[in-house]
């Protein structure tokens, strides 16, 4: 990665942007066959919104600016079942294969040791950018081992395609 594009705090207002580089990240899904296609006022999307939101008010996203400043990658964390949990990580695809996402899964796998034994997250399983990706980053699959987070599985199962191909994955810190 360019020493250049640095990793920082995301601020409140840069919410529209967050959502324009996942919209736009998500071509690599569709070419895998995995097309998401919900309504702005779905509940999974409000859900979401709202996780972003306060995540953001938190100080617990981040996103690397391009040179200009415009934000091309980003992380938002939060906790759940008290435990740190990756809620997304998304790469603007100009800017895709340049290491921004595993800077930012750094970024957030050093904010969550201070908060637990384990960073925590979900995504689908059979596609390579997905589950061998956080395999090379050290996640394994792991069953949700509380409620908040099984929770969160069964929402994406039920909103999303392929269910069956959702899973949670675990990062031990200690």
């Amino acid at each position: 990665m360019s020493a250049d594009l640095a990793v920082r705090t995301a601020c409140p207002d840069e919410l529209p942007r967050l959502f324009e580089i996942d919209g736009a990240a998500s071509v690599l899904f569709e070419q895998a066959g995995v097309v998401v296609a919900l309504e702005p006022d779905h509940p999974f999307v409000l859900d979401e919104l709202a996780r972003w939101t306060a995540a953001l008010e938190r100080s617990e996203a981040w996103v690397v600016d391009d040179t200009s400043g415009l934000p091309q990658a980003f992380a938002v964390a939060g906790t759940v079942d008290g435990l740190p949990y990756l809620d997304q990580v998304s790469v603007h695809p100009a800017f895709m294969r340049r290491g921004l996402g595993a800077r930012l899964i750094a970024t957030v796998r050093a904010w969550a040791a201070a908060r637990g034994d384990a960073l925590w997250l979900t995504t689908y399983d059979h596609l390579p950018f997905n589950r061998p990706y956080y395999e090379r980053l050290g996640f394994e699959r792991a069953g949700p081992e509380g409620a908040e987070l099984r929770a969160i599985l069964d929402a994406q199962r039920d909103a999303l395609p392929i269910p069956e191909r959702r899973v949670a994955m675990r990062l031990r810190l200690r």
